[in-house]
C-alpha cells in the first residue's frame, strides 16, 4: 500500500470584512457545499485519512469538519506554523510526521497549499491537471514511496469549479 498524500486548500470563507480579523474567517454557504463534496470525491476514490495537519485557522478547521467522517476520523495536529505557511514550511511539516502505508491530508491556505501541489505535479508530469491558482476546497491526491516527494505519482484532483 504506497502512501498518499493529500493537499487542499480550504474552501470558499466569508469577506475579511465579514470577520473580526484574518484567523476568524469562517467558511460561506458555498464553501460549506464545495467542501462536503470534496469529501464525497475523497470517500468515492475510497480513500480514508491516518492523519491529518490542518492549518488552526477557522475555515480550515471548517474545511475539514465537513470531510469528517467521510474520509475517516483521523489523528488531528494543527500547529500554528501552518496558518499561512510557505510551500517549504508545508514540506517539512508532512516530512516530519510522514510515514509508510499511511494516508495523510494537509489541510492550509494558498499560496502555500497551491505551491505544494504544484511542485509535485511537476515532479511527476502531471500539470496539466491542477488548476491555475488552486482554487478553493480543491483537492488534489499524490502516491509517494515512503517519506520523499522526490517520484510523486498523481492519481485525483478535485476541483469544485471543474466539478
Amino acid at each position: 500500500m504506497p502512501t498518499t498524500l493529500i493537499l487542499m486548500r480550504h474552501a470558499k470563507a466569508v469577506d475579511r470584512l465579514e470577520a473580526e480579523d484574518d484567523f476568524q474567517r469562517g467558511l460561506t454557504a458555498r464553501g460549506r457545499e464545495d467542501s462536503a463534496a470534496a469529501a464525497d470525491a475523497l470517500q468515492e476514490e475510497g480513500l480514508k485519512v491516518d492523519l491529518a495537519l490542518v492549518s488552526p485557522s477557522w475555515r480550515t478547521k471548517q474545511t475539514f469538519d465537513q470531510l469528517v467522517p467521510l474520509i475517516g476520523t483521523p489523528a488531528v495536529d494543527d500547529p500554528m506554523a501552518l496558518y499561512h505557511a510557505s510551500t517549504d514550511m508545508l514540506e517539512r511539516a508532512v516530512k516530519a510526521v510522514l510515514g509508510p502505508d499511511q494516508t495523510l491530508l494537509l489541510v492550509g491556505h494558498n499560496p502555500g497549499i497551491g505551491g505544494f501541489a504544484h511542485k509535485l505535479a511537476q515532479r511527476c508530469g502531471a500539470s496539466d491537471h491542477l488548476p491555475l491558482g488552486y482554487p478553493t476546497a480543491t483537492a488534489c491526491v499524490f502516491e509517494l514511496d515512503g517519506a520523499g516527494f522526490d517520484q510523486p505519482r498523481f492519481r485525483f484532483i478535485y476541483n469544485p469549479k471543474g466539478a
